[in-house]
């Protein structure tokens, strides 16, 4: 089968001669049907097609008619025929079959000639290759972004007098005044209030450098939301509810583009260089996409098929959270778990080489100094216990109430955001958000430092040499055997950052809420975990103190012995962390997975499985949805989710367009109408395709056309053809239907008309036309009634039916 013109070319193609087309209308409209009149007592023996097509004839067209002034134009491939217009689905069923045509072609040519069968080799290791280039890619630009975004964090408090492009601990390290205790605090790093006034003591100077903070906090956030607005609308939030929708089949043309790319890559630095409440784990997935995208056209094998692109998709999701979290199984577990809609296992290998490239190119970039892909890698020594499941569970109800009231509260402020005057102002909103941050995280050291480092510092278990506020214990010790430290009383330190920490996760709940979904570049892995983090880390710090000053408790005493390192804060920090993104996010598996990948130690997977499991079952009983799935309903994506039960007893034929008493069905039919009569329905409908009957009395089903393909075939036939004119005859059968003499010349469309379209009885179960819907990725099916059409359910009808059946809003299923 004839491969067509790449959709993604093929903007030109919008601009039809018919301003119905120039409107681009939705599949998802397809056939919001001015509908009609059913008669559902119609006769069982409906008479025989008018023209049976002969046995010798190939069913699928494409053959010569008799008559000599027939123009069928589509021996050739016509640019555009077979490609969709914007915010519409692609059909899955179509695009799969010509992928399977266009290998069989080759496989059987590459029998002919040795060119042919290397042609063959570099079509199959084509896929492969195209995986080893995302990976470096994308591996590529997430170094770029954690080192930029290091610096221009640590330029808000100062700069490098050595070198300016120096961070403050690079900065340090070739530093020859530098002592352990203080190994943050180097001449050659200069504060503002150095550089300004010379000299770092006093209020004046505590001013100034918190003037500089928030002045700077302010400079980036309005580049960020500047670049954005004005270059690339698509680049704001995290992008995964449109990567879902997107996977989904669904066309959003310019979001996985160039410009989305590099002003995501620019402004995502900016916004986490500004201080907010986010995080750059979501949008790498984004970045990642873009790059599998644009590399996309380079092979025309997934240039020109929407499904095959999708499958590419996948797998650079899989590579952006491997170079997120240095999660590569987990990366592909994302892909699998929460963002693809179609994984076959040709797309699992592919997604798992495509991360194992990502991680290892960032590794040699080495972004952070130590030889680790994140930040925040920590390592355990201590085993758990038994015992400490309980506060672990209790950091996973912790973590459930947490994702369900952040869902519930961001949600509500989003819809308030679309529904007002304030998303008019996305700047000023920016901004605003922006100096609150920043004036209220400035005298807190826990909220100053970025959120990559807070966590960090609250993973870390404390070791002797540690100088953090964290790690300040009382030392009533001599000796420390096997290099573990026993369980301390706290000092002045710790009760200190105890109070700060608390503080630091009431602003970082509230502040996060108004933040994610904001017109700039806004991932929530990051903040869900250091929310977490915090209550984990504020909890294994008393259950510490606990053991330590009540080691004769039951509890305790069985296990728990004098001098011994019973409990590390920091595994409850991290199993915190993952029980809130897991409250969030809803994810499990590959939650575990990459949370094990980040700690390295295989035995603590059952306090992170306990937690993650917990906040699960306490977010659904509050909510079924998780945030990525809140924001594609909040934007009326159509967007199918595959983990739902449809468990109500309707049927086809409730749903269906045209209802009862509605106008009739818009049809075409298969050899009696102009050119004049197609252009006129087009003309005056917004449907994006149209069931072929045999005639109007019979109603019997032939096959289903295209909009697009309709308007690209008859234009194409009036600039190639002289003879086509208004009064010309479509037809969509094998042979030219009889005609008198001197007719105008007829044209043929049959090679453009589905002849398999998907059909359903009017009694069918809706349970069944869901699972239909989902499986198969249909844009729409047909509805018969003893082979009589009878009417059509489209995607977004189901969509409706589930939204009304659920008591929610049926018209909120619509691209916003």
């Amino acid at each position: 089968m004839a491969m067509w013109q790449g959709a993604m070319d093929n903007r030109g193609f919008q601009r039809g001669s018919f301003s119905s087309f120039q409107n681009s209308s939705s599949d998802e409209d397809l056939m919001d049907i001015p509908a009609t009149a059913m008669d559902f007592s119609m006769r069982d023996d409906v008479p025989p097609l008018d023209r049976e097509v002969g046995e010798d004839k190939s069913y699928n067209g494409g053959g010569i008619g008799s008559s000599n002034r027939i123009m069928d134009f589509l021996e050739e491939p016509i640019p555009g025929v077979g490609t969709y217009d914007d915010f519409n689905t692609i059909d899955w069923v179509r695009e799969k079959s010509r992928d399977r045509d266009r290998h069989r072609e080759i496989t059987n040519k590459s029998k002919e000639s040795t060119w042919a069968l290397i042609h063959s080799v570099s079509d199959a290791f084509s896929g492969w290759l195209l995986m080893l280039l995302i990976g470096l890619l994308s591996g590529s630009l997430a170094g770029l972004i954690d080192i930029s975004a290091h610096w221009m964090t640590d330029l808000k408090e100062g700069i490098c007098t050595g070198g300016f492009w120096f961070n403050h601990e690079h900065c340090c390290w070739n530093s020859e005044h530098v002592t352990f205790e203080e190994r943050d605090k180097c001449p050659e790093w200069n504060s503002w209030s150095q550089l300004i006034i010379s000299t770092d003591e006093g209020a004046f100077a505590y001013i100034v450098n918190y003037f500089m903070y928030v002045l700077w906090a302010l400079l980036f956030a309005f580049l960020a939301v500047s670049l954005v607005k004005v270059f690339a609308p698509y680049a704001c939030g995290s992008g995964i509810p449109e990567i879902k929708t997107i996977l989904s089949g669904f066309i959003i043309r310019g979001y996985l583009g160039k410009w989305t790319l590099v002003i995501k890559t620019i402004t995502l630095v900016l916004a986490v260089s500004s201080g907010l409440s986010l995080g750059k784990e979501g949008p790498l997935v984004h970045v990642a996409c873009c790059c599998g995208n644009i590399l996309c056209h380079c092979f025309n094998k997934y240039r020109k098929n929407e499904a095959k692109r999708r499958e590419v998709l996948s797998a650079a999701a899989a590579a952006g959270v491997s170079v997120a979290f240095g999660a590569p199984i987990g990366g592909v577990l994302f892909s699998l778990e929460e963002v693809s809609y179609y994984f076959p296992l040709k797309t699992l290998w592919r997604s798992f080489f495509a991360a194992l490239v990502a991680a290892f190119t960032l590794r040699s970039i080495n972004p952070f100094g130590n030889s680790r892909l994140v930040l925040f890698y920590v390592e355990f020594h201590t085993p758990w216990h038994l015992f400490e499941l309980v506060p672990f569970i209790l950091l996973g109800i912790f973590g459930g109430l947490w994702g369900a009231l952040f869902i519930r509260t961001n949600i509500a402020w989003c819809r308030k955001r679309k529904t007002t005057q304030l998303g008019k102002y996305p700047v000023i909103e920016v901004l605003v958000v922006t100096a609150i941050t920043a004036i209220l995280a400035f005298p807190n050291e826990y909220t100053r430092m970025s959120t990559s480092e807070l966590i960090s510092e609250l993973f870390n278990d404390c070791g002797l040499l540690d100088s953090s506020k964290l790690c300040d214990y009382e030392n009533r010790f001599n000796t420390s055997k096997g290099g573990e430290l026993p369980d301390r009383p706290a000092g002045v330190g710790v009760y200190s950052a105890m109070w700060q920490l608390a503080l630091t996760l009431i602003l970082k709940i509230v502040i996060t809420i108004f933040t994610f979904g904001m017109k700039i570049p806004s991932g929530l892995f990051i903040p869900s975990m250091a929310v977490g983090a915090i209550a984990g880390r504020l909890l294994g710090v008393g259950m510490e103190q606990l053991a330590y000053y009540h080691q004769e408790w039951t509890v305790f005493n069985s296990w728990c012995s004098q001098g011994a390192d019973c409990i590390t804060p920091g595994l409850y920090a991290m199993v915190g962390a993952a029980a809130c993104l897991g409250g969030v996010t809803r994810m499990t598996v590959s939650l575990v997975v990459i949370m094990f990948e980040l700690t390295g130690g295989l035995e603590y997977i059952v306090p992170l499985m306990a937690a993650a499991m917990t906040s699960k079952w306490v977010a659904d009983a509050l909510g079924r949805e998780g945030i990525y799935d809140a924001h594609i309903r909040l934007n009326g994506y159509p967007f199918l989710e595959a983990k739902e039960e449809f468990a109500h007893k309707t049927l086809a034929m409730d749903v269906m367009k045209p209802r009862r008493n509605d106008p009739l069905l818009t049809v075409l039919t298969q050899d009696s109408m102009t050119v004049e009569d197609v252009e006129t329905i087009i003309s005056e409908t917004t449907y994006s395709g149209f069931p072929v009957v045999v005639s109007r009395e019979s109603q019997r089903l032939v096959g289903f056309v295209l909009r697009r393909d309709l308007i690209i075939s008859i234009e194409n036939a009036r600039k190639k053809q002289d003879g086509v004119v208004s009064t010309s005859i479509i037809y969509f059968t094998e042979h030219s239907p009889p005609l008198p003499p001197y007719t105008p010349p007829t044209l043929k469309l049959r090679n453009i008309l589905d002849l398999s379209p998907f059909t359903v009885t009017d009694l069918t179960p809706m349970e069944i036309v869901v699972d239909i819907f989902r499986k198969l990725g249909l844009r729409q099916c047909l509805v018969t009634h003893n082979g009589r059409l009878l009417g059509i359910i489209t995607k977004k009808d189901v969509l409706k039916h589930i939204a009304q059946m659920a008591n929610q809003d049926p018209d909120s299923i619509l691209f916003n």
